[in-house]
């Protein structure tokens, strides 16, 4: 199989067979993000891909499921996405769902027709780093789009019947525009569908330029209080009828199905946390953390 360091995939995904169609992120420019650092943008020589198609149909003749790696693979135009999952099919008849990963961006460059093709070729669920829903968080992380572009591109996904995942990301915009990032990061994923919203909480990497920002004060990260405190302002605010996953923050298990039936059980989780929980484990915890 050919991989390019680092690896990473969606643990809430099957975890097999992994296929790696790009190389890098076509962005790498988030302040909280350094996984591709080093990693320039390539898409993968065909040769590597029907290789490992090959190698993945001798192992696993009759997978069902597949998860296409790297960061962004979604931002391959229809051109060149649709001849790969094409060639997936061709490898593995039985093959029903692929995964992937992309930015807002990687939407634009499909029509709404285009995107209901490669959904019958099988890419029936994407996960979007949305991180945030905020303006003037999204700026200042440098994620490259604003909440408009969100609602644009989620809505065409939604018209194709491709189901997608959103992300918040707990403690990106700092202390002094925690709750506007909460509540206005609220308000865009309200006027989407996501079928699931996951939640987790930023640790501050070495090499990341929001820890360079920290140390020399101009970016004043939260305490593990305080992550729980925005967590729970943006559960407060959340109406998607959604599956809803946390992770890097509570020291309990929130995720489960149905967010709306389940909601008001989590904010008081979370404010029992709040007011009574171990944050001193949760915060060794994250020193700890050296990868997502």
């Amino acid at each position: 199989m050919h991989f390019t360091e680092p690896v990473y995939r969606n643990p809430y995904w099957p975890t097999f067979p992994l296929l790696q169609i790009t190389q890098g992120c076509t962005h790498n420019k988030c302040k909280f993000c350094t996984m591709y650092k080093d990693v320039d943008f390539r898409i993968q020589p065909v040769e590597w891909i029907e290789e490992d198609l090959q190698e993945i149909a001798d192992m696993k003749p009759n997978a069902k499921t597949i998860q296409l790696l790297s960061a962004n693979p979604l931002v391959l135009t229809y051109d060149k996405l649709a001849p790969i999952l094409e060639m997936i099919k061709k490898y593995l008849p039985k093959m029903e769902m692929v995964y992937m990963a992309g930015r807002v961006t990687d939407v634009k460059n499909k029509t709404v027709e285009q995107l209901r093709k490669l959904k019958d070729l099988g890419m029936n669920e994407i996960s979007l780093g949305v991180e945030s829903g905020d303006d003037w968080t999204l700026n200042r992380i440098n994620k490259g789009y604003g909440s408009k572009d969100i609602l644009e591109q989620c809505h065409k996904l939604e018209d194709a019947g491709i189901d997608y995942w959103m992300t918040f990301l707990n403690g990106v915009a700092g202390k002094k525009h925690s709750q506007e990032h909460a509540i206005n990061s609220a308000k865009i994923f309200n006027q989407c569908k996501p079928m699931l919203v996951g939640t987790g909480g930023l640790t501050l990497f070495p090499g990341t330029p929001l820890l360079e920002e920290a140390q020399e004060g101009k970016f004043d990260p939260l305490s593990e209080k305080e992550l729980l405190i925005e967590l729970k302002t943006f559960v407060e605010n959340l109406t998607c009828d959604c599956e809803f996953n946390t992770h890097h923050t509570s020291g309990i298990n929130l995720t489960g199905p149905d967010f709306l039936k389940r909601k008001r059980s989590i904010i008081s989780a979370l404010e029992q946390q709040i007011d009574s929980g171990d944050l001193e484990t949760l915060s060794e915890i994250r020193k700890n953390k050296r990868t997502l």
